[in-house]
């Protein structure tokens, strides 16, 4: 039960940092030492470096001793000398672990002075006075001796093994569905098949010993005076409690089932409380018998129930029966239909309960059991196995005693290595020749563990300490092996949880893992002087002198005084404490604290106080706090604890948190009720909770989250959020702060009433507490001031008509992103507001009209975003190229009076790529110049009057107040992508000549252009002076739709595009197409759709599309004909066509002549004649429309953002 070498070499190479340390820190020790005294006690740290130098060289072999040494406990010799040897280690480990905490406890300390501190006078008495050479001494002493002995029992070399570097794949069982699919067939023809009396038992048609048929499962209402007994027997492994579940499972309508693991332990107490949990879902803390079985009555009287007793011994039977008499007392009132259901692997128990004829279990025989062996080692994907190795396979299946448990666990060890070698040495195991039963798999079980990688087995073995019917969780149990030092890190040791799945070590059981009996037996056995339960009052006689890991099950048998004697256990490391002990707790743990010195692990039911003695325990580094209590403060020796790792106390409600709770720098997980907290977490925190302000106050002494979100921000006083002291949260990354909406009432507390007063006078005039409320939020957030390393400053919902005096670019160097959410108070954004709230006169000169002075800059802020803020006037304090200078995306939306944007000044952002202005109504024309912007987005807002952006690539117009569209006012020559929504919109061109003009020549207006989309422009009368190829000489792609008022398209012009592939006209109902339609060879798509009368257009735009793969006609009046050598001769690319409710449509040419088009989908056209046979269904193997045209579709277009 050690820790694994890389841990321990770890900890030694912290013990030669702090020795180093100490050495250069011994002249400032004492300045009265003399030189020579100065040079001795150097001389006293290098002689302990060196001993644990050489200690650490040694640990390698040491570990390898110990392995060598279990592969062969079964001899007693060895087998005597391995928990000396075990106890050695663990001295090493406790010896390297108090050195670290110096060498943590030195750096936190130095750390805060930010000066290498003179050593403490306890790490002087570690390193000098002769404490820590006697435990080194000792502890080599011991080792050598240990290590001599084992080798003279013939361990001096390694015998060969599973290769301890070859890591299996630890990903589940590849088999295990099938697996369980065929045990449950095995268990069905057991269960079901064998014999006519099993067959009668199984089905549960015989009720009771008097044969009577009525009490199947069903939704009787009828009650039973005593409940039929069914009882499963068989040996350990045998598969009793998967033939239980599927028993349940097969029934119809699935009664309620209380499943409780019974074992050894049958108290009558434990077990009600037990059922009383399955039936409420909550743990009862009573502990009198006679008000549990009341209870438990009343929660199953007139229902239909299956009561599982798992693994039940002949304990059960004690007191004549009366113990069991008395736990079936309160199922009197159950409902016909309902059982109970017993596994056992004792006879005893079998007669003793029994109502009816058990099922009797043996192992699997013969060649059923030798297939599904062959599955446990190969799995179901190989047909063929070795002749060599089934031999061997075959000569080890006797030894397995029919045991499907056997099977899968030694099945993994032979999946290792399909060596005949390893094989063998499996079958000629002396461990085989231990002494066991008939049907004992003991040894097959032993050899699956033997075979265990050294770090398993330390974290299996430690399983033991938790009772048989615990429920493990894979992360939890992780985070104490991490606590134990046997592994790493979480992530590693939620590795090894599911190599030990893999393996069949653990098993999941309606929903959760355990594990399975037998193998529980064998973890207790291979660390019986290392772990122990504490059941009642005489198990104390029992506990091992040196135990390590020690679990206290809630029995009434204990208290205060009796668990006081634990503090006899001085080298215990784990305590794991179920017992509730009330107002005694605080007492008990601080005697614990004080005598228990090594523990590494604590878990306790509850204790209204920690004691000032916990932080003795330099070792610790688990502590949980499991159930609801009245635990309020931490001790200030809680600071002590810098090996400390986890701390949960879920269910308390903690009030304050010591000054130096910080200082834990080991600290990974913390969580008290409602703050759930790690270092580099988010938290979010409702202060409008009755907990809110709690945990904003303690927050005070949480430094290392990197995410903040307080919501209902306004429901805390300045006082509350001055002590979450955030200023000093030097991790803290991003801040959002959300107050209250609009309609969320004010706390009276701020009205400065009682509550009761303000529930009875709620006349306060709404302009006062309107008031009130932006007076305390101002205050609030003044006092939220966050760390200068802030990146992300998010606020919403302020009243404030103010920012706070921090809000400054020396107090917010490095953030990134700014954003304001219907914050309705605020009528600028400026600077200069922040002298009303600091008190000056006069602003700074740093902070207005300084351009060569960085500090007045928001040097890093790179994306700023207002939305909703419904007052806000003006932004040209702020928004300008000395304040934000390195602002790369600008978003402004839903700001109904803002009317000054200071976009005249963009050109001197040199970095703004993004630009999107939404529900702006009110902003005043004016100039958009800015060379570095790509993207722009104006939606719902009014035009400039002028647009000069050189580097934009993608312009979305959607508003409904731009009426027309002046082409000469924008110089767009890099512009991509153009989209238009506009309603109101009339015209689009307004010059006579659309060339604009530079000092170089003239240069066309769009040269760039690829893809033009204009949509939902209704009162649009016309595009000629768009659509020509001298102003679009580049466009792609070309989407007209729903322009119900547009007259005419410049039809002809589309045929001098010499680049267009895909051009769509949808719901423009008013064209006229008395210009005939012209289209380029080079249109690849073409969607007509709702477009007026084409008479005029079609067939002839069709003859010269010989690059044309999808054709669409939809609503098309006018057509009449379409000559079949149109689809033949002309689109001989065409791939899909689709022609629908085209009324006037007489023919296409007939099928023959569109059989060659892969999809054509023809339909709503009553006049068309000869098409019958041609409409075709999709097949898989026909590619959809848009990879048909994915190879000219080479660009992404961005998304429109929906605003």
């Amino acid at each position: 039960m050690s820790l694994s070498a890389t841990g321990i070499i770890s900890a030694v190479d912290d013990c030669v940092s702090l020795f180093q340390w100490a050495r250069s820190a011994i002249p400032s020790l004492h300045s009265g030492l003399s030189g020579s005294q100065q040079q001795s006690l150097q001389e006293h740290v290098l002689r302990l470096q060196g001993g644990l130098q050489r200690l650490r060289d040694a640990l390698p072999a040491v570990y390898d001793l110990i392995d060598r040494a279990e592969q062969t406990s079964h001899d007693t010799r060895v087998e005597n000398l391995l928990p000396g040897l075990n106890d050695t280690v663990y001295e090493i480990e406790d010896l390297l672990d108090e050195a670290k905490w110096y060498e943590v406890k030195a750096q936190v300390e130095s750390n805060a002075t930010q000066s290498p501190p003179p050593p403490p006078p306890p790490l002087v008495e570690f390193i000098v006075q002769g404490s820590s050479f006697s435990k080194l001494s000792h502890v080599q002493s011991r080792l050598n001796n240990l290590s001599s002995r084992l080798e003279i029992l013939g361990l001096a070399e390694a015998t060969k093994h599973v290769d301890r570097l070859v890591k299996l794949n630890t990903g589940r069982w590849p088999y295990g569905p099938q697996f369980f699919c065929y045990y449950k067939k095995l268990a069905q023809v057991m269960g079901f098949s064998t014999n006519s009396k099993r067959k009668r038992a199984t089905s549960l048609a015989n009720a009771s010993t008097s044969a009577s048929a009525s009490n199947q499962f069903s939704n009787g209402s009828r009650r039973i005076s005593s409940l039929p007994v069914l009882v499963i027997q068989g040996t350990g492994g045998v598969g009793k409690t998967t033939l239980a579940r599927h028993i349940w499972m097969k029934q119809p309508g699935k009664p309620r089932i209380i499943w409780i693991r019974v074992s050894d332990d049958f108290d009558v107490k434990r077990l009600t409380k037990k059922a009383i949990q399955f039936c409420t879902g909550e743990e009862t803390t009573t502990d009198d018998l006679d008000s549990l079985q009341r209870d438990l009555s009343k929660h199953v009287s007139n229902k239909t129930l299956l009561i599982f007793l798992d693994d039940m011994r002949d304990d059960a039977l004690k007191e004549n029966g009366q113990c069991w008499k008395r736990f079936c007392a309160p199922f009197r009132n159950v409902l016909v239909g309902s059982m109970i259901l017993v596994t056992t692997r004792c006879s005893k128990v079998t007669e003793g309960v029994r109502t009816m004829e058990p099922i009797i279990l043996e192992g699997l025989k013969g060649d059923v059991f030798w297939d599904f062996f062959r599955l446990c080692v190969f799995g179901n994907g190989r047909s063929e196995i070795d002749p060599e190795l089934e031999r061997i396979g075959r000569s080890i299946l006797p030894k397995l005693n029919g045991s499907p448990l056997a099977a899968r666990t030694l099945g993994c060890v032979l999946c290792m290595d399909l060596q005949a070698s390893h094989w063998n040495s499996i079958l000629e195991s002396e461990l085989w020749e231990l002494r066991q039963g008939e049907a004992d798999i003991f040894p097959a079980l032993k050899l699956s563990y033997m075979h265990l990688p050294f770090y398993l087995k330390r974290c299996f073995a430690f399983c033991s300490v938790y009772p048989k019917d615990y429920k493990f969780q894979k992360a939890r149990l992780a985070e104490v092996w991490v606590a134990e030092g046997f592994v790493e890190s979480q992530d590693i040791g939620c590795q090894y949880f599911e190599d030990l799945v893999t393996r069949s070590f653990f098993q999941m059981v309606c929903g959760r893992y355990v594990i399975p009996d037998l193998l529980h037996d064998l973890a207790q056995k291979v660390s019986e002087h290392d772990c122990f339960i504490l059941r009642n009052d005489s198990c104390f006689d029992k506990v091992p002198q040196d135990v390590r890991h020690l679990y206290v099950l809630p029995s009434s048998d204990f208290d205060g005084s009796n668990l006081l004697r634990l503090c006899r256990y001085t080298k215990l490391r784990t305590l794991i404490c179920e017992k509730s002990l009330g107002k005694e707790a605080g007492f008990v743990m601080g005697h614990w604290c004080t005598k228990l010195l090594r523990m590494r692990v604590i878990s306790c039911a509850s204790t209204d106080e920690l004691p000032g003695s916990i932080g003795n325990l330099k070792h610790l580094r688990y502590l949980e706090i499991s159930r609801d209590c009245a635990l309020k403060r931490i001790p200030s020796t809680f600071r002590w604890l810098y090996n400390l790792q986890i701390f949960y106390a879920k269910k308390c409600k903690l009030e304050s948190l010591p000054s130096d709770f910080g200082k834990l720098t080991s600290l990974q997980k913390f969580e008290s009720d409602g703050l759930p907290y790690y270092p580099g977490c988010s938290m979010t925190v409702n202060a409008a909770e009755g907990q809110g302000q709690r945990i904003v106050r303690l927050m005070k002494n949480l430094n290392q989250f990197r995410g903040l979100e307080i919501t209902h921000v306004g429901m805390l006083t300045k006082d509350d959020a001055a002590e979450s002291k955030l200023k000093n949260k030097k991790d803290l990354g991003e801040l959002k702060l959300i107050f209250e909406s609009d309609g969320l009432p004010i706390s009276p507390r701020f009205l400065g009433y009682p509550e009761s007063q303000f529930m009875q006078d709620n006349e306060i005039d709404m302009l006062h507490q309107s008031q009130i409320i932006q007076d305390n939020e101002i205050d609030v957030l003044q006092s939220l001031q966050p760390p200068i390393s802030l990146k992300s400053l998010f606020l919403q919902n302020y009243a404030g008509v103010s920012l706070p005096s921090w809000f400054r670019p020396q107090n917010l160097p490095s953030l990134e992103s700014l954003t304001f959410t219907d914050c309705v108070g605020l009528k600028s954004i400026s600077l200069c507001m922040i002298s009303q709230i600091i008190g000056l006169n006069v602003i700074p000169a740093v902070l207005v009209h300084n351009n060569n002075d960085s500090v007045g800059m928001f040097l890093s802020l790179t994306d700023l975003a207002i939305y909703g803020c419904r007052n806000l006037s003006t932004l040209e304090h702020f928004l300008l190229p000395k304040y934000v200078p390195a602002v790369m995306k600008i978003t402004i939306g839903g700001c109904k009076r803002l009317e000054s944007i200071p976009t005249e000044m963009f050109g001197d952002f040199h970095f703004l790529e993004e630009l999107d202005i939404f529900s702006c109504p009110k902003v005043r024309s004016r100039r958009l110049v800015s060379p570095s912007l790509k993207k722009f987005r104006l939606s719902r807002s009014a035009l400039f009057y002028s647009i000069e952006c050189c580097s934009l690539t993608y312009f979305d117009l959607s508003s409904e107040f731009v009426m027309s569209i002046q082409l000469q006012t924008w110089s767009l020559p890099a512009l991509r992508e153009l989209r238009i929504l506009c309603r109101s919109l009339t015209s689009i061109g307004g010059s006579t000549n659309l060339s604009l003009c530079t000092g170089t020549g003239s240069i066309r207006a769009f040269s760039s252009l690829s893809v033009l989309s204009i949509s939902h422009c209704d009162k649009l009368s016309t595009l000629d002076d768009l659509l020509t190829q001298e102003y679009l000489p580049a466009i792609e792609e070309i989407a007209i739709r729903f322009c119900e008022e547009l007259p005419s398209l410049p039809g002809e012009s589309f045929g001098s595009f010499p680049y267009l592939k895909d051009l769509q006209i949808d719901n423009c109902r008013s064209l006229n197409w008395q210009r005939r339609l012209v289209l380029p060879s080079s249109l690849q798509k073409l969607s007509l759709h709702y477009c007026g009368d084409m008479f005029s257009s079609v067939p002839s735009c069709l003859t010269n599309l010989t690059s044309l793969v999808s054709l669409t006609m939809k609503g098309c009046q006018g057509i009449r004909c379409i000559p079949g050598d149109i689809w033949r001769c002309n689109l001989t690319s065409l791939e899909f066509l689709e022609i629908c409710y085209c009324p006037d449509l007489v023919s296409i040419g007939g099928a023959k002549a569109v059989e060659k088009i892969k999809l054509v989908s023809i339909y709503g056209c009553p006049n068309l004649k000869g098409v019958s046979g041609i409409m075709r269904r999709v097949r898989r193997e026909v590619e959809p429309v848009d990879a048909l045209l994915g190879s000219w579709k080479t660009r992404r277009r961005p998304d429109l953002v929906q605003h």
